[in-house]
């Protein structure tokens, strides 16, 4: 498994919030996101770390120029008008393979990356086309929710403004499993016009890819100030550290 991180967005919420550190450098756990990223996807397993940067962000590629994480680190500059822009670059610089993909906010303490990490590998081995880390906590202007059937595959994934959304209803936690079947389906879905990576998904699932889902309590979305401070307290309440 490829292990690879998309950090190509502005951070404008944070950044209208008066937060002027980049995305990827917010302390959460007391360490910048994006390190406590690659420490996790090491200790995981990933055989290699791909990390794509938003070019301007200088101080990132500074904070992890010299930083050993015991896994080759490729850090890819790039200036990506979207998304699903960031994965499809991503993936072309991703060994081929499976790939464990995670946006750079997305905060887990270490037991929920390791559920989703090995029920990822045991999906994709038996023959599921991407997995969904999902959660019932939702704390999201625009959640992407996730149906599913009984065996916890996705049915269809609704947004916020569908009607008749059941109460429940998890939603997606910006951490993903994808074969090499979805690599080729993303690259597909951008060349249609497709640019969000919850559009991509959507057209993957309505054109019968097989996508599991594995759920957790809790996946937090690092986008406003308040979003930092949760994370801080949940990681001290549930074990900071990312080694096993």
């Amino acid at each position: 498994m490829n292990g690879l991180i998309l950090a190509g967005g502005e951070g404008s919420r944070l950044i209208e919030e008066g937060i002027e550190t980049p995305k990827p450098l917010i302390h959460v756990g007391g360490e910048p996101l994006i390190v406590r990223l690659l420490e996790q996807l090491s200790a995981l397993g990933c055989e290699t770390l791909t990390c794509m940067v938003r070019v301007d962000l200088a101080g990132v590629f500074t904070a992890l120029r010299s930083r050993d994480f015991g896994t080759p680190v490729n850090v890819i500059a790039c200036r990506t008008p979207s998304s699903l822009h960031t994965l499809v670059q991503g993936f072309e610089k991703v060994p081929d393979g499976n790939v464990f993909c995670t946006m750079v906010d997305s905060v887990m303490p270490p037991a929920d990356w390791r559920a989703v990490y090995d029920g990822a590998r045991t999906a994709l081995a038996r023959g599921a086309d991407a997995l969904l880390a999902v959660t019932p906590f939702v704390d999201d202007e625009s959640p992407l929710y996730v149906r599913t059937d009984p065996n916890g595959l996705v049915l269809e994934l609704p947004d916020a403004g569908a009607a008749a959304v059941p109460t429940g209803t998890p939603v997606t936690g910006g951490v993903y499993a994808f074969s090499p079947r979805a690599r080729s389906a993303a690259r597909d879905a951008l060349a249609r016009g497709i640019t969000r990576m919850r559009g991509f998904l959507r057209d993957f699932a309505a054109r019968g890819a097989r996508i599991a889902t594995l759920s957790v309590a809790r996946i937090i979305d690092v986008d406003h100030a308040a979003d930092v401070r949760l994370a801080n307290a949940w990681l001290d309440s549930a074990g900071r550290g990312p080694r096993e």
